[in-house]
């Protein structure tokens, strides 16, 4: 702000008056008659000195807010992340109960094997079924009562197993609990509701997930071991059973974010969208390769005499996921996802090698579960990636059962690993049964190659 001009100072007599008034132009300038040509003040200049921090902050490019704090202010966020992160850690339970407590109380390890088994294939049967109802009537309207009849699967497990019931009531009991809902894609599928128009938020939230996801398969087996040893056997699976319907019926109360019901859409089923089938074949063969460390690795420590030591191993891979993912959604890709997805597929499977490398050269349990966990900071970014392409490539109006449909394929996956790697495991050896995860990222590698390559060919001809 500029100086105020001052008055000149009252004449005391008429001579001093006319004295001062006929030296004016002889007497030396006085400060207020010669602001303009006095060296310039500090107020005056300010344009002219450097500028100081305080002067240069709004030129100073602003700092970048953290993507995942920005997710959260969006309202009910977090209150449906809760409750989505409380209904999804019995996934992990309910495996591991069910067979603990059907070979501590039947004495079979057959018989649970089985019947866990026919549950998952009871689960690829039901799972897109139950994810077309919640796209079209909404998840509230139809997750809650397809929690409560998996609920009430569970509970009749529980008491068949406890009651002496014939064992076909077993397959009949699981299988029930085959409604759970896809609580994960329909989380997903509210964040690309709430961010629509923003690939790089969505980029955000898809990571967000599957760090989520990491977690509760790392969290939930070590739970229901802990529930099953120290309590009773039944009580992993009551527990389970208690957290899902919780944790749904919070989801489910949320319903500023649900995303609006599309009962009547002419769009074609997420089957024959143009790019699905190849990319539901991706996740198949993504999941051969968690199927199949899985068993191998539970082998390998049991080779090893520590196989209680095999939970650490796979919760230390899940670990080097679960960072991975949350660090993943802190970059900003580039190029679209269709160019990145064979880049992520062929860095997990040379880092699937490690571990064969490490059984192979060294037997140590210790250096081999190292190698999870580093062979595990690929499989976050490669499942973020290759759910971003099945969000984008599902038919408007039916998002939920498209991810529900690749979630299937995962499990399908996870079945055929299982079995390739405890073949190769009790006819060859634990260590070659390393191969089998390395053998299934490349065939998922060749899969996404031949996928982009159709793709480019279907363009071209557009383009012209």
């Amino acid at each position: 702000m500029p100086p105020k001009p001052t008055a000149p100072p009252a004449a005391s007599s008429s001579r001093r008056s006319s004295t001062r008034s006929s030296t004016e132009c002889a007497q030396p300038p006085t400060r207020s008659s010669t602001e303009s040509a006095q060296p310039p003040t500090r107020s005056s200049t300010e344009s002219a000195q450097p500028p100081t921090r305080s002067s240069t902050e709004s030129a100073q490019p602003p700092a970048r807010p953290n993507p995942y704090r920005r997710l959260f202010t969006l309202p009910g966020t977090r209150a449906f992340t809760v409750g989505n992160l409380i209904a999804r850690l019995p996934q992990g339970m309910f495996g591991v109960s069910a067979v603990v407590m059907i070979a501590g109380v039947r004495g079979s390890y057959a018989l649970a094997g089985a019947v866990t088994a026919t549950g998952l294939a009871a689960t690829a049967v039901t799972a897109p079924w139950v994810a077309r109802l919640v796209d079209r009537y909404g998840q509230a309207r139809v997750a809650v009562p397809a929690t409560v009849c998996a609920v009430l699967g569970s509970l009749a497990l529980v008491l068949c197993v406890r009651g002496g019931a014939p064992d076909w009531t077993l397959f009949a009991a699981y299988a029930a609990t085959a409604t759970t809902p896809n609580t994960g894609g329909m989380s997903r599928a509210r964040w690309a509701h709430l961010l629509k128009g923003d690939p790089g938020a969505v980029h955000t939230a898809n990571s967000f997930e599957q760090a989520a996801d990491e977690l509760c398969y790392m969290l939930g087996p070590v739970l229901a071991a802990f529930l099953t040893g120290t309590f009773f056997p039944e009580a992993g699976t009551l527990v389970a059973a208690v957290l899902l319907l919780t944790g749904v019926l919070l989801f489910a109360a949320q319903r500023s974010t649900e995303p609006p019901p599309r009962r009547r859409t002419p769009a074609k089923a997420p089957l024959r969208a143009p790019g699905m089938p190849a990319q539901l074949a991706v996740c198949l063969a993504l999941g051969a390769v968690f199927g199949a460390m899985e068993v191998v690795t539970v082998a390998f420590a049991d080779v090893q005499g520590h196989r209680p030591a095999a939970g650490v191993a796979l919760g230390l891979q899940a670990a080097g996921s679960c960072a991975a993912g949350l660090v993943y959604g802190l970059v900003r890709p580039a190029g679209p996802a269709e160019r990145r997805l064979p880049w992520c597929v062929a860095a997990m499977t040379v880092l699937m090698a490690l571990p064969l490398l490490a059984a192979s050269l060294t037997g140590s349990l210790v250096l081999v579960s190292t190698a999870l966990l580093v062979a595990g900071t690929a499989t976050a970014p490669t499942m973020v990636t290759n759910m971003t392409l099945v969000q984008e490539r599902s038919p408007e109006g039916r998002l939920n059962e498209g991810m529900t449909l690749a979630v299937t394929g995962l499990l399908g996956g996870i079945g055929c690993g299982s079995a390739a790697g405890g073949w190769v495991v009790e006819h060859v050896s634990p260590t070659a049964g390393y191969a089998v995860p390395v053998g299934a990222a490349a065939l998922a590698l060749l899969i996404s190659l031949a996928g982009l390559a159709l793709t480019r060919r279907s363009v071209r001809p557009a383009e012209h």
